[in-house]
């Protein structure tokens, strides 16, 4: 009957994979994937988040000359909470590895069953005791459940490049909303300035009018302009405080303590580098989306090999070792102690054509991916021809509009010995003052596009500029 038992216990382990029935405690730390990164990552013992930090390359941040900028770059990889969400995405895709390499393993479990038993009509009863230890493992001939590992592989690789698109994203929006505020906070200092001039010039329209010298007319025009710059003020303050709020979120902060944000002002900050003539082409395939396409392709290329071998026979081999006894204190003797060997090869042959369908879905989707990876190459190009285009441009309007300041500004100072002398009067000099304080907000937005240009390059080069 023993010999029957056991026989039957192997005979349902042929054929299946068997999970192993303990559990076992492990104190690994699993807060940031073993596995050794391919990216921007030394061999040698280094802070464990600093992979993170290589990602947005800080010292192009450092470029601009402002120890706050730099600094909320940092404060955001560490507390921004979309940066801690990718990184634990990169980690569910880790460990989905890693079960699937578990199926290349052979798989042991082991139990124990207490049994009693008492017969109709008897006074007598009996104890029985069995410890089964089964094992099965299926021989991967065909390197179908390698092939499937290397898949999951490919996609937690790729699941590394969205992790570094992230934060690329995530640092560009930092300095981008940063230099935004900068900005801001210059065209609220020149804004107020205007009204104040434009409050001088409707005192002094009043005044002209009470005098017979202007119309009823120019005090109501004044009045409006006035009215006007005081509404730009109040729109420049809301888009002000709207910015300052999303920066605190971009840095894992609170938007209560918005206000609390320490800036350079405008005029310190400058890039410290040149604009480069030309973007190699290396520099392309390092982009993350680029990568992360030529990863997907090579994991199309993998799936299709592994739905080729689905039509191949599967090989398993399985075990079990039984220790069956009516008494707990020989039941591990060698005389209640069944072994058993036995293997099996199955091979499906009739799935109503769902291998076929499964194999030509495979070659489609790698079709697809294909030509994805293509149209990745190409928007590359695009982009980063794009980005240094328009910095090109920003930088030559700039030094223009530099130009045109120059000469305003000694156009005004002129103005103003005019004014000395009584050749103009305080109505014209406000008008000519008024004039390059705008001028001067032109000058500002153009600065501040000229550096967002250079983040915009940073960003379509994935960071490697």
């Amino acid at each position: 009957m023993k010999k029957i038992i056991a026989t039957a216990l192997l005979l349902s382990l042929i054929g299946i994979n068997t999970m192993p029935a303990l559990a076992i405690n492990s104190t690994e730390d699993t807060s940031a994937p073993k596995q050794k990164r391919t990216l921007f990552v030394k061999k040698a013992k280094v802070d464990k988040n600093q992979y993170r930090f290589d990602y947005v390359n800080m010292g192009w941040w450092d470029s601009f000359g402002d120890e706050y900028l730099s600094g909320y770059i940092k404060q955001a990889i560490d507390k921004n909470h979309d940066l801690k969400a990718s990184t634990l995405m990169t980690q569910e895709y880790y460990q989905a590895m890693k079960a699937q390499f578990a199926s290349e393993l052979p798989q042991v479990g082991a139990g124990f069953l207490p049994g009693y038993s008492k017969l109709p009509g008897t006074t007598s009863s009996n104890w029985g005791f069995a410890l089964p230890i089964y094992a099965s493992y299926e021989l991967d001939l065909f390197l179908k459940n390698r092939d499937k590992t290397k898949s999951t592989k490919k996609t937690y690789e790729a699941s590394l490049q969205d992790e570094r698109s992230a934060h690329i994203s995530v640092a560009s929006a930092v300095g981008t909303t940063y230099l935004n505020i900068v900005q801001m906070d210059e065209m609220l200092k020149i804004q107020e300035e205007i009204v104040a001039l434009r409050e001088n010039l409707l005192n002094l329209e009043k005044l002209r009018y009470e005098e017979g010298i202007s119309s009823s007319m120019d005090v109501v025009n004044s009045e409006k302009s006035f009215i006007n710059a005081q509404n730009n003020l109040i729109e420049l303050k809301k888009q002000h405080y709207k910015m300052l709020n999303q920066f605190a979120v971009l840095i894992g902060e609170s938007p209560e303590n918005a206000n609390q944000i320490q800036r350079k002002s405008l005029a310190e900050i400058n890039y410290s580098k040149t604009i480069p003539s030309e973007i190699s082409t290396e520099v392309i395939t390092s982009r993350p989306d680029y990568m992360k396409a030529e990863l997907s392709v090579q994991k199309a290329g993998l799936d299709v090999r592994v739905a080729k071998k689905e039509f191949l026979p599967s090989f398993n081999l399985g075990g079990i070792g039984l220790f069956n006894a009516s008494d707990f204190g020989s039941l591990f003797t060698t005389k209640n102690m069944l072994l058993g060997l036995g293997g099996g090869i199955m091979m499906p042959l009739f799935t109503g054509g769902q291998r076929v369908a499964n194999l030509k879905m495979k070659k489609a989707q790698y079709e697809r991916i294909l030509e994805t990876y293509l149209q990745t190459n190409l928007t590359s190009i695009q982009e980063v021809n794009d980005s240094l285009y328009v910095l090109k441009s920003d930088d030559e309007r700039y030094n223009q509009l530099v130009k045109q300041y120059d000469l305003e500004s000694k156009n005004y100072k002129l103005n103003e010995q005019k004014y000395g002398e009584g050749i103009i009067s305080k109505y014209d000099l406000i008008r000519y003052e008024e004039n390059l304080l705008s001028l001067e907000q032109q000058l500002n937005q153009y600065k501040t596009e000229r550096l967002m240009g250079f983040i915009g390059l940073y960003k379509s080069t994935g960071s490697r500029l």
